[in-house]
């Protein structure tokens, strides 16, 4: 009964001021009689004292009463007998009543007493840490989670032996025919990719109009931000002062930092500077799976929040970021589960990879996303300035702690699960991975939890296609397998080029002249849609120097295919293996221009 605990309301309250109680009393009322030791609980309650671990620590006999998990969600602790009750500590100013109806059927009579947030939080994560370290590897449902896609099954090693095998005899036996092939499979992902792009582009062409209301103050929610922290000494401090321009009231502004546990680097720098009241630490406990989605499972259960938001270390976000989001969130029907921000970089101008990276992102937020967004299609979310419903983030399990790309595996089980998200234009500014190796590293990464989420979800397609739908269900496939087709098969449509230079490529010695000219010139076309999309994508940002630059995209996406079969070969040998970025090597273009930005 207490695996969902749906119906208790989520929404945290205001602490009081602690009040400690008079030790010797509470002390000694466990071994009074029934009677006094209830008088003395009752006494207690009346006077709204807090109990306090130090002179009254909780009976660990009652450490297994209630599920851990329970227990930190709701900020509850069986503390204690008070004669046939339970004596339950909760936070100062929680409402009860529904409380008392799911516990006392379970538990029998149950007597509610205050304690301090802080040490309710305390003594269930040590006591549990072991539970809770579980349950953030594992919280996803083994159907759709990726943790079991390195078992080399029966099923799994014929399918591959049998792929394998083909290849290479077409390859021994008929390598014109072979070739041919992938080049005919990678033209015919083209035509599908063009054609997908051009209604992505018609879709997202025009921006809706902004619609701003002004949500009241008691009706703003609790939100909190989860910033995962590995290795990010060197911008730890900076990260502090940009959430720290945030404008939405701090009362109701929750930010969790969450650290590894042997991060030590990054522990003393946080430990170095003054964090405010509404900003706290969160370590997660060691284990051989060192992941983002790991540690946000793990810092789930600390958050107070009714919203959840997930922002980078490197991160700069609007000042006006959260209010645009509760905004977003108050306007937006009850199935609208995630609103989804746009990224931008704030060191565009360090060298021409950073250059093409604005370019890209311009065009994967500004168009692609939002032309999802305007046909209803699933949308991979990006992993930072993502907010979701605690309720709907819940219900569908978190993240999946063993996906390299948890975030666009979240996008797509959420509409699996009857929810949607929507795109507004609040902009969130980071660091441009600027050096060619890193950026094949990082690419390498979002490629392979492409390919791993395409094949969880993809385990039953018959049961996808009736959960999303046949329209969506096409949108999965164009942004997943169109995508890592059009990476993994490139070198065969490089081969189009070979024509002007007077070598045929293998397709187009089989198939008659006119097809292979207009093969030639539907590659040119797609190239010219490519052109004529980043044109626009960059005309939407304040980046519209960069226009010069779109061109020099031709160069910069062959950087993929080296990321993709890199990708591969970590699908086979490390599949959870999480490549990680380092950051703080590329200051902003200019100083404060990391926060300030106009949608266009």
């Amino acid at each position: 009964m207490f695996g969902r605990s749906d119906t208790l309301a989520t929404r945290p309250y205001a602490l009081r001021p602690a009040l400690r109680p008079d030790a010797d009393v509470v002390a000694a009322a466990p071994q009074d009689s029934a009677h006094t030791v209830l008088q003395t609980a009752r006494s207690l309650l009346a006077q709204h004292r807090r109990l306090d671990p130090a002179t009254y620590p909780p009976d660990p006999d009652l450490a297994d009463l209630l599920p851990p998990d329970f227990c930190l969600e709701y900020r509850v602790l069986p503390w204690g007998r008070v004669g046939t009750a339970t004596l339950v500590a909760t936070i100062p100013g929680r409402d009860t009543t529904q409380l008392r109806e799911v516990l006392e059927p379970a538990m029998g009579p149950v007597l509610f007493a205050d304690a301090a947030e802080d040490d309710i939080v305390r003594l269930l994560t040590d006591r549990h840490s072991d539970y809770f370290a579980d349950l953030a590897e594992q919280r996803v449902p083994a159907d759709f989670s990726c943790r079991d896609i390195n078992r080399l099954t029966l099923s799994r090693g014929l399918a591959a032996s049998l792929f394998f095998g083909i290849s290479l005899a077409l390859i021994y036996m008929f390598p014109n025919v072979f070739f041919a092939g992938i080049t005919a499979v990678a033209a015919i992902n083209l035509i599908a990719t063009l054609v997908f792009k051009i209604a992505l582009l018609i879709a997202g062409y025009r921006k809706p109009p902004s619609r701003p209301v002004d949500v009241p103050l008691a009706e703003k929610p609790v939100v909190s931000l989860i910033v995962p922290l590995y290795r990010e000494a060197a911008i730890a401090n900076e990260l502090v002062l940009r959430l720290s321009r945030l404008t939405y009231p701090k009362s109701l502004l929750d930010v969790v930092l969450v650290l590894e546990e042997k991060d030590n680097l990054t522990r003393q720098m946080i430990d170095a500077v003054s964090l405010p009241g509404w900003m706290r630490v969160v370590r997660v406990p060691d284990g051989d799976l060192k992941t983002k989605p790991r540690a946000l499972n793990y810092a789930l259960g600390h958050t107070r929040g009714e919203i959840i938001g997930v922002l980078d270390a490197e991160d700069a976000p609007a000042m006006d970021q959260i209010e645009r989001i509760v905004e977003a969130f108050h306007q937006a029907p009850s199935n609208v589960a995630c609103v989804q921000g746009i990224l931008d970089f704030y060191n565009t101008r360090s060298n021409w990879l950073s250059r093409c990276f604005t370019v890209e992102y311009a065009v994967w937020f500004r168009i692609v996303l939002a032309g999802a967004a305007r046909l209803g299609l699933p949308i991979p979310l990006g992993g930072t300035t993502v907010y979701l419903r605690r309720a709907a983030l819940k219900h569908v399990g978190g993240w999946d702690a063993h996906n390299v790309t948890e975030d666009a595996d979240l996008g797509i089980r959420l509409y699996r699960f009857g929810y949607r998200t929507i795109l507004i234009p609040t902009v969130t500014r980071e660091e441009a991975n600027n050096r060619v190796i890193p950026w094949i590293r990082q690419r390498s990464r979002w490629l392979k939890g492409y390919i791993v989420t395409y094949l969880v979800h993809m385990r039953r397609p018959f049961r996808l296609l009736r959960e999303l739908g046949a329209w969506k269900w096409i949108g999965f496939q164009m942004f997943f397998l169109a995508t890592i087709l059009q990476f993994t098969l490139a070198p065969a449509l490089w081969s189009f080029w070979l024509v002007f230079l007077g070598v045929d490529a293998p397709l187009f010695e089989m198939i008659p002249a006119d097809w292979a000219k207009g093969l030639l010139a539907l590659f040119l076309f797609a190239e010219l849609v490519t052109l004529l999309t980043g044109f626009i994508a960059v005309a939407r940002t304040q980046h519209t120097e960069l226009m010069q630059w779109v061109p020099m995209m031709f160069f910069y996406f062959p950087l993929g295919v080296f990321a993709v079969y890199k990708a591969w070969s970590e699908l086979v040998f490390k599949p959870f293996y999480w490549d990680k970025t380092s950051h703080g090597r590329s200051e902003p273009d200019i100083p404060g221009g990391d926060i300030h930005e106009t949608i266009r």
